[in-house]
């Protein structure tokens, strides 16, 4: 059998074989790396990031972060349950540190470790803009998006090793090479975090009404990351984010099936 060929079959069996269907999103996603290996190095890495980094405890602010947090995971619980999916959250270690930063942003790692810089929480306003913030970002682990990420990066690596490998004449090689970076970067990888944004931002938006918190609030947080930014913003199709507008206009849609949902575990009020 030829090199190449050998390169295909290799690539098409492993998608085959290391696909998993998330419960939120209901779709077949990449799980090339498994979650017994990525959750152990994910937690390592957040304790190493701690360590590193100015963690505030014992105010308001960081009291807020934890109860957010707990209230989200509970959300997620909830609903996980009450969908057939019992014992999903069995490996997660959550956990919710405010670090004292002025960069504008939040992150939660594979596996539940969470941290928001205090250089956010003036965007966010309110315990409810914590929650649209908290909310996406914990549906990005929920999803399993780092896993798919890490995934994406293996098979975009395959590809050019069997590239290299199909194409004989060093010219031709050379061509590929320029182009299949950027190709699947722009055609591939982009469109793929945008996607994910995207389903964050929507599960997110359940998350954070079910936990109890006005959904229509994620739009107007939206609102105010948009003034922030002061306009300056690459073009959609260059990023790796949805553009303000677009994630104005989907969670001010996605907002009213967002509070039907939590209606169904019995929550009537909102928190703003």
């Amino acid at each position: 059998m030829k090199p190449k060929h050998t390169f295909i079959i290799i690539l098409i069996a492993l998608v085959a074989i290391a696909c998993a269907t998330n419960p939120f999103t209901g779709k077949k996603t990449l799980a090339l790396v498994p979650n017994s290996q990525l959750f152990p190095t994910s937690f390592s890495q957040y304790s190493q990031f701690l360590n590193e980094n100015k963690v505030v405890t014992g105010t308001k602010d960081s009291e807020m972060i934890k109860r957010v947090g707990q209230r989200i995971a509970v959300a997620a619980e909830r609903w996980l349950n009450a969908n057939g999916h019992q014992g999903y959250l069995k490996d997660y270690k959550w956990e919710y540190n405010l670090v004292d930063d002025k960069t504008v942003n939040a992150w939660c790692m594979p596996g539940g470790k969470i941290v928001f810089y205090t250089g956010i929480l003036p965007i966010a306003k309110s315990e409810a803009g914590v929650a649209a913030i908290m909310g996406h970002e914990v549906a990005h682990a929920l999803a399993n998006h780092g896993q798919q990420r890490m995934s994406a990066g293996i098979v975009q690596q395959v590809g050019a090793v069997a590239g290299n490998v199909a194409i004989k004449d060093q010219n031709s090689r050379n061509l590929f090479n320029q182009y299949y970076g950027v190709g699947t970067q722009v055609l591939g990888i982009l469109p793929f975090s945008r996607s994910h944004e995207t389903e964050s931002d929507n599960i997110g938006l359940h998350l954070m009404a079910i936990a109890g918190y006005n959904p229509y609030e994620a739009a107007e947080l939206w609102k105010r990351m948009k003034a922030n930014s002061g306009g300056q913003a690459p073009p959609e199709f260059m990023s790796t984010h949805p553009s303000n507008d677009t994630r104005i206009k989907n969670l001010t849609e996605w907002a009213p099936l967002a509070e039907e949902e939590a209606r169904k575990f019995g929550v009537t009020t909102f928190r703003k």
